[in-house]
């Protein structure tokens, strides 16, 4: 038994060692089962804790909560793992029992001084563990700016889209404001901005996952659904206007899948590398009616007939739905136009459009003196 007992703490302490080389180390976006499941734990018991207030703003609070409560756990199932394996690896190769196995392995791998007189090879144990606990923690806490200089990176670009595309963003509703303030000529920057966002976060959410998890400060903004509205304009500004639409929709779209495809596969997410156009999508046709519908009012001009512009953003959209609609319900983003359904029940949320106050535009009659 003491000879099991030692393997045992040799295999959990490789698993414990090699979960955190993938999770903080590694810059492959390597998967980790320990991460995972504790995430998909932890979510799980927020989703649970927030369901019976029914809203999404409740979905939204609880789950601010995960990305902090993810990192501690993270720290807590290292540590904890490290204990484990220690204790067996003590108890294994020496004659000391379980509970003084226990704690002179805590007390090493949180240097409280403890060392044991039994066996050298218990003291090399000891002194094993008594630099796995800081190093531990020091790689915990190195990892922290990284996540938030990412995440900084981010939620500029997304905050930047709200007066563009609205709250919570959305594709056609990013064309026809830029028509309605005369702003279409910023369009090619905003992709150019967005296809180096894409490629961003495509390399930190990928090395990082947990990036996942951090929400916006705003409830109705997404980093997702962001990605997915800019992705949509530019879809539909190649379907409609194929001559005069610029490279950089084509560039944005590219850059965007991508970037999905990368985090896909580090979390494992199986997808078709190479759609055909004709594969059925869930946007229904109506929908693609009803925003061309409300586009084209606000000005955005069309230089192709809009059955056959469908064919067209059918055969953009095919490369992206499915992953971007994936990536919105696994980050809980708000349930906005376009982006597929929620693992928690609420209803589609449209942006929100100013009121235009134009000097121009009637006013009610002023009161009498």
């Amino acid at each position: 038994m003491r000879l099991i007992h030692t393997i045992a703490g040799v295999l959990v302490l490789l698993l414990v060692i090699g979960s955190i080389l993938r999770t903080l180390v590694v810059p492959r976006g390597l998967y980790s089962a320990l991460v995972f499941r504790l995430w998909s734990a932890l979510r799980m018991a927020l989703r649970l804790w927030a369901a019976p207030f029914g809203t999404y703003r409740a979905q939204d609070r609880a789950l601010t909560w995960l990305a902090p409560l993810v990192l501690l756990g993270m720290l807590g199932v290292w540590l904890s793992g490290m204990l484990l394996a220690y204790t067996l690896l003590l108890h294994g190769t020496s004659e000391l029992d379980w509970s003084i196995s226990f704690r002179e392995a805590g007390s090493s791998l949180f240097t409280l001084g403890f060392a044991s007189g039994d066996r050298l090879r218990l003291s090399v144990i000891d002194f094993l563990a008594a630099a796995s606990g800081p190093l531990v923690i020091a790689l915990q806490i190195a990892y922290l700016p990284t996540l938030y200089a990412a995440y900084q990176r981010r939620e500029t670009e997304v905050t930047l889209l709200q007066s563009r595309a609205g709250e919570p963003a959305w594709g056609p509703e990013l064309l026809a404001r830029q028509s309605l303030v005369d702003t279409e000529t910023a369009l090619p920057q905003l992709y150019r901005d967005w296809e180096r966002l894409a490629a961003d976060i495509g390399e930190s959410h990928s090395n990082y996952p947990v990036l996942l998890s951090f929400r916006s400060p705003q409830p109705n903004r997404s980093w997702v659904v962001g990605l997915i509205a800019v992705m949509d304009a530019a879809a539909l500004h190649l379907a409609l206007c194929p001559r005069s639409a610029p490279a950089e929709a084509r560039l944005v779209i590219r850059a965007g899948f991508t970037a999905m495809r990368d985090i896909a596969r580090a979390l494992r997410v199986d997808f078709d590398p190479d759609p055909d156009p004709a594969t059925p999508i869930r946007l229904t046709y109506a929908e693609y009616l009803g925003a061309v519908a409300m586009v084209t009012a606000a000005g955005f001009p069309r230089e192709r007939p809009v059955e056959d512009a469908w064919r067209h953003f059918h055969g953009w959209r095919v490369n992206y739905e499915a992953l971007a609609y994936e990536l919105a319900r696994r980050s809980d983003a708000v349930p906005a136009l376009w982006t597929g359904p929620r693992d928690f029940h609420a209803p589609v949320i449209p942006p929100a459009r100013p009121t235009d106050r134009r000097p121009d535009q009637p006013r009610p009659p002023l009161p009498p003196a």
